[in-house]
């Protein structure tokens, strides 16, 4: 990993701060198809040392939640108090995030949870070529992918089932951190295999800024190449059911037209709490989405990548 790369995962918040969220997560889809997981790792208010007596309000939390294909998501959230968490120090590499095994660094994440008679851990290693800073507006927040086309190997258990691989699955880690939460996103990840050649990423996000603006960024990661889309379309979608069809175009005329489905039994939905800790919100999450893409360049035949269980969709709030 180059310096580059590692400080996109630098720590932001002071373990002082009162009012703040930081998140580094990771979505992985299983390279046999079985299912996808999703595990983060979230400092909360550490300054305040929580609001209530029940894990989603605990300064440190641990999330893992299991898409089985077929199947309705399972989520085990488990949360700790900030004194019993090591951390890097702010603005320095390498990323260290551990607490009662649990943890993430700059290539590796691992945990153990132990929620409502189940028993969940894992140890996974993972690698990558390409990163983006989706989005960055200093102190009121930040959208990080240190990495975007990422393998991982390593195993899962989850109740005695071993899921185990080289590579396990595919997917990305992702580092988030705010003064709190937009009141509404749209966001979405991507990755495309290809036979013939390296895969291809493509990541989307939306949310609302002050004074009626918007954010709207595009990244296609693609032949080795970085592509930005910055005047998004959106031609189609279904927040309640999470599908998502926009249409963008990059300055050197390369055309894109995608459509993620999200719909289906693997659609979760689970309360965030407000960093002024004034209530909840619900955040809809399908990390075992599908999603198409058609690229055009005038004069050359349209090239489509697809995804099937291989991206994630995750909507939050009303436009």
């Amino acid at each position: 990993m180059t310096a580059q790369l590692n400080s996109l995962n630098q720590v932001y918040s002071s373990l002082a701060v009162k009012r703040r969220y930081e998140v580094w997560f990771v979505r992985m889809g299983l390279a046999d198809g079985s299912g996808a997981w999703w595990f983060r790792y979230l400092l909360l208010n550490p300054g305040r040392n929580g609001c209530t007596g029940e894990p989603l309000g605990m300064p440190v939390q641990v999330w893992a939640t299991w898409f089985p294909a077929g199947g309705k998501p399972q989520s085990f959230i488990q949360g700790f108090a900030a004194d019993r968490l090591e951390l890097s120090p702010r603005g320095q590499n390498p990323l260290r995030f551990a607490i009662a095994g649990n943890g993430i660094g700059e290539d590796s994440c691992c945990g153990r949870l132990n929620v409502d008679g189940h028993e969940v851990s894992w140890d996974l290693r993972y690698r990558s070529t390409f990163h983006i800073t989706l989005s960055d507006k200093g102190w009121i927040g930040f959208s990080r992918t240190p990495h975007s086309d990422a393998t991982f190997s390593g195993h899962i258990v989850l109740d005695g089932r071993r899921f185990e691989g080289q590579p396990l699955g595919f997917g990305l880690q992702g580092h988030n951190c705010g003064y709190r939460h937009r009141n509404f996103w749209t966001w979405a990840h991507a990755y495309f295999p290809r036979r013939e050649a390296r895969p291809s990423t493509l990541e989307a996000l939306v949310y609302e800024m002050p004074l009626g603006l918007m954010f709207r960024k595009v990244v296609l990661w693609h032949d080795g190449r970085k592509y930005i889309f910055r005047k998004l379309r959106e031609s189609s979608g279904d927040r309640t059911n999470l599908e998502w069809g926009f249409r963008c175009a990059a300055r050197d005329g390369l055309q894109l037209e995608a459509a993620i489905d999200g719909r289906g039994q693997s659609l979760h939905r689970l309360p965030y709490l407000k960093t002024n800790y004034s209530g909840f919100f619900e955040v809809a999450n399908n990390s075992l989405a599908s999603a198409v893409i058609r690229l055009q360049r005038q004069g050359e035949p349209a090239e489509r990548l697809e995804s099937n269980g291989g991206a994630v969709l995750e909507i939050a709030g009303h436009q």
